[in-house]
């Protein structure tokens, strides 16, 4: 697969086998955010892999789904849950913590888990109190969001963009469809 093609398809992911994810799969998402650009060097990135299945039982229900569609279509169904996730934290400890890093890192971390098909959703919308709580973070450990980890049972692809709307859908397969915004909409200019 060439490059465009894999980051065509490395999309959301929602639903996903309950087949585990091998830790040195986990270890490797990590090391490929660990090594991923950051401002100034700082690295004030940090990690926590959530993989036992009670961790991960613990964790699901305090993330948030798909907020473009019903809860019924969103949310994965017991059997359809993430079987890893994966806390991406800023160390403010450390001078010049941002989440432009933490971004750069998200985006390494996901393309090394596509590399081995395994599907990831970074998710925002978390309760932060209830995790900090249960990841026992330390003071000054700011948690930026959680990435969902597993095997995809469905398809995520990109779509014309309709009358403007950015909502994602779903198909009459249950696939994903996200629209985009063309390059005719995006690039501004050459000079």
């Amino acid at each position: 697969m060439d490059m465009m093609e894999f980051l065509r398809t490395r999309r959301t992911y929602r639903r996903f086998e309950q087949r585990s994810v091998a830790p040195e799969i986990l270890q490797e998402c990590v090391d490929a955010a660990r090594i991923a650009s950051c401002g100034a060097n700082r690295q004030t990135v940090k990690y926590i892999i959530v993989q036992s299945p009670e961790a991960v039982a613990a964790v699901q229900p305090l993330v948030h789904w798909a907020a473009y569609l019903p809860r019924e279509q969103g949310a994965p169904k017991a059997d359809e849950v993430p079987t890893a996730f994966i806390a991406v934290l800023q160390d403010e400890n450390l001078p010049g913590a941002n989440d432009m890093d933490a971004g750069l890192a998200l985006g390494s971390l996901t393309a090394a888990a596509w590399a081995h098909g395994v599907g990831s959703c970074i998710m925002g919308a978390i309760d932060r109190p209830a995790l900090t709580k249960l990841l026992a973070l330390p003071e000054k450990m700011r948690l930026c969001c959680m990435v969902a980890l597993g095997y995809p049972t469905h398809k995520s692809h990109l779509v014309e963009m309709q009358n403007g709307s950015v909502k994602y859908y779903l198909d009459e397969t249950g696939d994903y469809c996200v629209p985009k915004r063309g390059m005719d909409e995006v690039l501004i200019k050459t000079v």
